[in-house]
Order: structure tokens, then sequence, then C-alpha cells
């Protein structure tokens, strides 16, 4: 069920006979399950055409198999084979510009010493100043410690630091805020918490970012205790808030009432619990919350704090087996675990005109094709796919609105207000199964975000 997908791009610098292997070499690919995107050619080299072909594969050993296909064909020769997703990352994805320019000695003066001892004696004499006088009031801190980054699990601070630096480079590309990476060689909840603490001081929000359930919902609760800037764990609400999003539009197409529908709930861990909590704040029917034991009973001695008072608080019937059990007559189900863990038939057995969320990522819990031969709308954490549930659509408004109000915490109207404005990105006329939820691409998305976010953060301040 795999694709062909530009995360495993690769160009191919090849040696030809002659032109004639040009469509040869192209059809290799295509024949090897490789997608080609581009051909140029080059320069010839001892007396061979040069040409550079570019083509998506499904996986590394994909990748191989696309450049034996070409070596294959008669006449062709691979030169060099290059990632493309490895080059792009030379030298990390983004970095640090001046705003002001050097070009004097006045220059000189006013940014650095002496005239910045002027700003810092403004600071002293009032601390507020340090909003508007430094970098603080467009600054977002990526925190992580690498213990749950999607899809790869706990792999520690520098193997999570790519994930930290694309997080930083979507910060500034879709709402010009300055984030940056802040990777914590520590995995101790109290001393992940003072080290925010303590570097608090340069940012105007926190970003936490793949830290593993249960320690996420301490640091973070702890945390909006502690500090006076916007604290925001991106795998709880920002998650939460794209799925309501789709959820909002997905339920007008199909014509049903929030408050009449039961979810069935995979995975419960620190997005699956933001997703029950944001659904029971808009007074979803009913949701029934499933681990990996089955669907989740409130007896369960295992259960910390957040999963008991979840199943305290859920499963109005008292189901009890697996997630085939809690699918049966369901309206939604929303799948925020792992790959292919639901079935056909099980998702033939929920109710009609029925939501799938298959969000695993990069394997959903259900093959899409499979799922849309019996739900009304699916929905996947996939780029390839329809409907792709991205938190992109949301954090990086929020914090673009939480800052521009000068915002001190995030509220649950906050995450209403973000959510409903990306639903409302979606016409009535261009509302379809396969546009729930506006493209990352999008350039009204961020504006409307932060524009809401902004006006609610203001208003609970005032």
């Amino acid at each position: 069920m795999s694709h062909p997908s530009a995360s495993y791009s690769v160009t191919m610098r090849v040696a030809l006979d002659n032109a004639s292997a040009i469509a040869a070499v192209s059809r290799g690919v295509s024949d090897a399950g490789g997608l080609v995107t581009a051909l140029d050619i080059s320069e010839p080299i001892e007396g061979k055409m040069i040409v550079d072909l570019t083509c998506n594969a499904t996986d590394d050993q994909h990748a191989q198999v696309l450049e034996d296909a070409v070596n294959a064909v008669d006449g062709a020769l691979v030169k060099v084979m290059s990632d493309r997703t490895f080059l792009m990352h030379l030298g990390g994805t983004i970095g640090v510009a001046p705003k002001v320019t050097l070009k004097t000695r006045d220059d000189l003066s006013m940014a650095y010493t002496p005239g910045v001892a002027r700003i810092c004696q403004a600071i002293v004499d009032d601390p507020s100043k340090v909003r508007n006088l430094t970098i603080k009031r467009n600054t977002v801190a990526v925190v992580t410690d690498g213990s749950a980054v999607l899809g790869l699990g706990n792999i520690g601070p520098e193997a999570a630091l790519p994930v930290m630096e694309g997080k930083a480079l979507l910060f500034k590309q879709f709402a010009n805020v300055d984030a940056w990476p802040v990777c914590l060689a520590t995995q101790d909840t109290d001393e992940i918490v003072r080290i925010v603490q303590a570097i608090a001081p340069v940012y105007g929000g926190i970003n936490l970012e793949d830290i593993s359930a249960p320690r996420c919902f301490e640091i973070e609760a702890r945390l909006r205790e502690l500090l006076d800037i916007p604290v925001f764990h991106d795998d709880q609400h920002g998650t939460a808030i794209v799925v309501f999003a789709a959820l909002v539009n997905a339920l007008r197409l199909v014509k049903k009432d929030i408050k009449d529908v039961r979810v069935a709930l995979l995975g419960v861990g620190a997005a699956g619990v933001a997703i029950a909590k944001l659904l029971m704040i808009e007074g979803v029917g009913d949701i029934i919350g499933v681990n990996s034991r089955g669907i989740l009973d409130e007896n369960d001695a295992s259960l910390d704090a957040d999963r008991l008072w979840l199943a305290q608080n859920t499963n109005r019937d008292k189901v009890r087996g697996k997630i085939g059990d809690a699918l049966k007559g369901a309206d939604v189900f929303i799948g925020v675990s792992g790959p292919n863990l639901i079935t056909e038939e099980e998702v033939a057995a929920m109710a009609p005109d029925s939501i799938v969320f298959a969000l695993a990522n990069p394997q959903p819990e259900i093959d899409p094709a499979a799922a849309r031969r019996h739900a009304a709308i699916v929905a996947t954490g996939r780029s390839d796919e329809p409907n792709q549930i991205n938190n992109v659509l949301a954090f990086p408004g929020i914090f673009r609105g939480l800052l521009d109000a000068g915002a001190t915490r995030v509220t649950e109207e906050v995450s209403l207000a973000a959510a409903k404005a990306i639903a409302d990105i979606v016409t009535e006329s261009e509302l379809s199964t396969d546009y729930i939820i506006p493209t990352v691409f999008n350039t009204k998305v961020s504006k409307a975000v932060s524009t809401a976010v902004e006006e609610v953060a203001r208003r609970a301040m005032s």
C-alpha cells in the first residue's frame, strides 16, 4: 500500500549510449514501481549522453531497485545516485539572518556596544519592554527530549533535531515566527521543567514536541503554571484542533450533529486524550477510547490519571472488547495509533455515512482505498492522500496570534477558535468528500487562525 513519495526522491546521473535509450530508462523506472518527476539532459561526457533522472521511490530499498532497473536498460549506466532529502538537510534546514545592517561604526555602536547598554538599562527599569526591544516578541522555543518522535519512537535529542528544525522552518514559512530547536539530553520530568523555565526569558512562547505520554501531560501542566508565556504541546492540542476542524466539516457533509454521533477513538496517548477532551467540550454524543489492550476500562489499575479520567467520562453504554466492538455502529473512527489495526469488515460494520480518520503516519490504521469502499469520508495524515490532517494548519497561526496579542496562556477558547477558523476556510461550494480540510499551502489558513486566536486572547486579557 506504499506509494512513491518525495521523501524518498533520488536523482540518478545516467550515461546513455544514445538518445533512444531515454524512453527505455523512464519506462524501466515506471515498470519497477517508481515515479519519474524530472528528466534533464546535461552536457555530454566522453561521447556519452548524460541525463539527470529524478524519481520517487517508496523506501530506501526501492530506490536501489530503481537504480538496478536503469542499469538493466541496454546502453544505460548510472554513474551516481543522490538522495534529494539528504541533500536538502545538509547543514540543517534553518539559520539566523540579521534584521539590521552593519555598514558603519555608527551602526555597530547602536546595535552593540556601547549603545546596546541603553537598551539593557531600559529593560532593567521596565522589564515589560523586553517584548518590544528584543527577539522575545516573535520567538518560540521548539522543545523536545526526543522520546516520542512520530513514527520513530524514543530516538533521543540528536536524532530528533532534524524534526525540530523542520518545525522551526514551518513556523517561519507559514507565520513568520522565529522558532529555534531546543533538544534536551534528559528525559527526567523535573529536569525538563527546570531547563525550560530557565531558558524562558528569551522566548515569547514554548512549543513542546515529541515528548512521550504521560510525562508530556505533567510537563505541560507544570510549565503553564510556572511561566508567563504560552505553552503549547503540539502533539496534543495541534492534532486535536485539526482533527476537530476536519470533523466539523465532515459532519456538515454527511448531515450529522456532533451531539448525536458516537466516536471510536483508537490510541489514547497525548493526541488521543486531547482529541477526546476537545470533542467533549463541544458536546460529542459519545466516545469509546481504545488502547492496545482494548476498550478503556475504569477498573483497569494500570491506567494513569488521564486515561482513567477518559475511561470514567466516556463510553456511555460501557461497551467492552476490542476496537472491532467499539466500531460496531459508530459514526466516526479516529485513529492516532499504528498501522493496519482495523479491518475493512470492521469499517463496514460502522453506521451509515461513516467517517474514518486513519491518522497513523506513515502507514495508517487501514488502507484508505479499503476504507473508502464503506465510509463516506476518509482522512489520513499522508500528503499523498486527500483530506490530510496536518498540524501545520494550526500551530503557526496559533502562535502568531498568541505572540501578537502578548498572550500569557493557551486556553480551550483559543483551541476552539483555531479549529473553527480552519474549518471555515472550506466554503459550502468547495466542501466535498475529498476536501473537508484546507491544504497546508492554502495561504488563507495561517492568517485566519492567527486573527481568530488573537481576538480570543486579547478578550481573555481585557
